[in-house]
């Protein structure tokens, strides 16, 4: 039977079918014990990665980026490591989507939409790099008109061993930062084994060695990262803040439930409804944002609102803690409860890092400061 397929009509919400599938294997997901390749199938047939493409190019019609972010906060609700997988997928599909190199997109994005081609991002380095948090860690060279790799990309998603496409930002032989695809299956690209995690094993996270691989002009997605990602960051971190989101919504509903079941923990009310009434306003202002463009040029109130979403979760959680009690901490019952305390462990964690961020808000709070005061910085 073939799998449901999102109707713009019906106001977006996940297919009964993804949504059951997503629930019944959720543990399994996130402890690895569920195949990490039937993840991206599923969540393609259900039409995840066609919303807010142009319909020209393969896309959802009447969907934009804010109804992606929509998408991947309702599976996060369900599985937040195959959230993970859906947003690196989305976000390579933006990529190409704002690549000036039209050929790279027409021939990819066909494969990418139908969950045929894994995208990955590793453009994580980049966008420190873009805040002079670190270096670019693959370094390019010249040799016979084109550029030769090396390098090192030490945490990347969604690299799935059927077969994937991995962005990658590199230091061109001027020194120029660029962004890059490589395929799976090209010369000197070794993918390590999975990384041992915590939570969300499922989700074919690894490293990457790039030793000596040699590319064209035919792989490149942008020549200059400075021009190029400040663009595609909304995008990166908004599609980013979907896992937060998604995990906000189901500790709440989770906290709520118990809540009702137990009278007791009546008491939990009030902050359970200033904390929903909360993430519901943060996912508003999330999505308007980014469709309005504003975080282009203010990627400081993206960066506040990451946090803040990031911390909301976690404080979900807490509250699903309280209002279950004993419950929670009974290996039986409180199964999802104990997934989703590992999930929300990762998301202060995951590039850029809330303390990445809260360094660069902190930065712009002393030149703001200092300008202030009529001192030069």
């Amino acid at each position: 039977m073939a799998a449901q397929a999102l109707n713009p009509d019906a106001g977006l919400r996940l297919p009964d079918d993804l949504a059951a599938w997503l629930a019944d294997h959720a543990d399994a997901l996130d402890d690895g014990t569920r195949d990490a390749a039937t993840v991206l199938p599923r969540l393609a047939r259900a039409g995840i990665f066609r919303i807010g493409v142009p319909q020209a190019q393969g896309g959802l019609a009447g969907t934009d980026i804010g109804d992606a972010i929509e998408a991947v906060s309702q599976v996060a609700e369900y599985s937040v490591a195959s959230a993970f997988v859906a947003w690196g997928q989305r976000v390579f599909i933006e990529y190409l989507l704002r690549s000036p190199n039209a050929g790279l997109a027409q021939r990819w994005l066909p494969a990418l939409l139908s969950g045929e081609q894994a995208g990955a991002t590793a453009l994580s380095n980049a966008m420190k790099f873009l805040s002079g948090i670190e270096s670019l860690q693959i370094s390019a060279r010249e040799s016979e008109g084109a550029w030769v790799l090396d390098g090192r990309m030490p945490w990347v998603t969604n690299l799935r061993p059927q077969g994937f496409l991995v962005a990658a930002a590199v230091s061109a032989p001027d020194g120029t930062p660029a962004v890059v695809a490589l395929p799976h299956d090209i010369a000197g690209l070794v993918r390590s084994p999975d990384l041992s995690l915590m939570a969300l094993q499922s989700s074919n996270t690894a490293a990457l060695e790039v030793q000596g691989v040699r590319i064209d002009s035919e792989w490149l997605i942008h020549p200059d990262a400075r021009q190029y990602l400040p663009g595609a960051r909304p995008a990166f971190a908004g599609l980013q803040c979907g896992l937060s989101i998604g995990l906000a919504r189901r500790a709440l509903q989770a906290a709520a439930q118990s809540g009702q079941r137990q009278a007791s923990r009546g008491i939990l009310g009030e902050p359970l409804a200033a904390l929903s009434a909360q993430v519901q306003a943060l996912s508003a202002r999330l999505i308007d944002g980014v469709r309005s463009g504003r975080f282009v040029t203010e990627p400081w109130a993206l960066f506040e609102i990451r946090i803040a979403l990031a911390e909301a979760a976690q404080q979900a959680v807490q509250l699903e803690l309280q209002a279950s009690g004993g419950a929670a901490y009974l290996t039986s019952a409180g199964a999802g409860f104990a997934r989703r305390w590992r999930e929300a462990a990762f998301l202060p964690i995951v590039t850029p890092s809330l303390v990445q961020l809260k360094t660069e808000l902190a930065k712009r709070q002393a030149k703001l400061a200092a300008e202030a005061a009529g001192i030069a910085v």
